[in-house]
């Protein structure tokens, strides 16, 4: 059977989560230090600030995992406004039955969807850490004979010359292609689209913001970005569907216009470091490392380094967010 790459991707995805512990494959920032999940609650509860601290919202993160990140975010939420959690409403976005097992033992109180469709329509901040990188993407190819769409079929790519107007335009990609040379790919994450459309769309209507942690480029551009780690390796993402957790680079370029269409404001993408640095990690760290032990304390440096130096995650990670045109400047991003 032969498959669009975007269905593709999706449905080895979904089997690699349903059968897979991820954390066996790769470790996210949450899983490095408990800091990270710390400054996220403490973002949560300047941005409710900003948003006039309304009497209900929803606390949403998508693509949760195990729930490390929630777990470190409430407790800074119920210490810092311990009346936060009486008005919030935890919802998580996770198609995993495996990790939605997880989940429901651990959050008891959640309420845990499928799709962003059944997310209720109340004041929300949304939180997203490499969740953008797992949304399937769709392949075009630069070909003498014009441009193809990639197709899977028994792990081998297949190419079908298609109609220049159904490249993805201007109004949601920043590329020129006029001038693509032979061989070009352009990548265009379809579904990342119309989850960032769907966020806008709320947010246009009710107060909140979105906030995500990524990996990729500042600025659009062509070049192929698909890859698959098995076993802590990179691989070859058409062997073997389902034994491999496949991603591609997150476009925010082309995100920011789809949200500023919407009337949202952007902010970044700024490097992960910047922004945890700006929401003080280190000053964190040297609390947590003062009523530790010599290795924990030499640990947490380390875990801060990691997350935050640029030839590290600091630098290869991306922090941005989308908010209500009526927020302003929010917290760890520059003005």
């Amino acid at each position: 059977m032969i498959e669009r790459l975007d269905q593709f991707m999706a449905q080895t995805n979904r089997a690699y989560y349903a059968t897979h512990d991820p954390f066996s494959d790769f470790t996210t920032a949450p899983e490095i230090s408990q800091v990270f999940g710390e400054l996220i609650g403490l973002w949560c509860h300047m941005v409710l600030q900003l948003m006039g601290t309304p009497d209900r919202f929803a606390l949403i993160e998508a693509g949760p995992g195990r729930g490390t990140l929630m777990g470190d975010a409430l407790r800074v939420l119920e210490k810092l406004s311990p009346d936060t959690l009486c008005r919030s409403e935890l919802h998580f976005l996770e198609t995993s039955p495996r990790l939605s097992a997880i989940l429901r033992t651990r959050f008891p109180q959640a309420v845990l969807h499928w799709n962003a469709i059944s997310l209720p329509e109340i004041p929300m901040l949304l939180i997203g850490n490499e969740f953008l990188d797992v949304l399937p993407i769709r392949q075009f190819v630069r070909r003498a004979s014009g441009w193809t769409e990639r197709y899977v079929s028994k792990a081998s790519w297949h190419e079908e010359i298609i109609d220049e107007a159904s490249l993805p335009g201007p109004d949601v990609i920043n590329i020129d292609l006029k001038d693509a040379s032979l061989g070009s790919i352009l990548e265009f994450g379809e579904a990342a689209h119309s989850f960032t459309s769907f966020v806008s769309r709320r947010l246009a209507q009710q107060v909140g913001a979105a906030i995500f942690f990524d990996y990729g480029p500042t600025q659009s551009g062509l070049g192929e970005t698909l890859q698959a780690i098995r076993h802590g390796e990179p691989a070859d993402p058409l062997l073997d569907p389902g034994s491999a957790d496949l991603t591609a680079h997150v476009d925010f370029d082309s995100l920011s216009k789809t949200a500023r269409h919407f009337g949202c404001s952007v902010s970044g993408p700024i490097p992960q470091g910047a922004f945890l640095s700006a929401m003080g990690i280190h000053e964190r760290t040297a609390q947590l490392g003062r009523h530790a032990t010599v290795h924990a304390a030499q640990k947490l440096i380390a875990a801060t380094r990691r997350l935050t130096a640029t030839e590290a995650m600091g630098g290869l990670f991306k922090a941005f967010a989308i908010t209500s045109p009526s927020l302003g400047q929010i917290p760890g991003f520059p003005g």
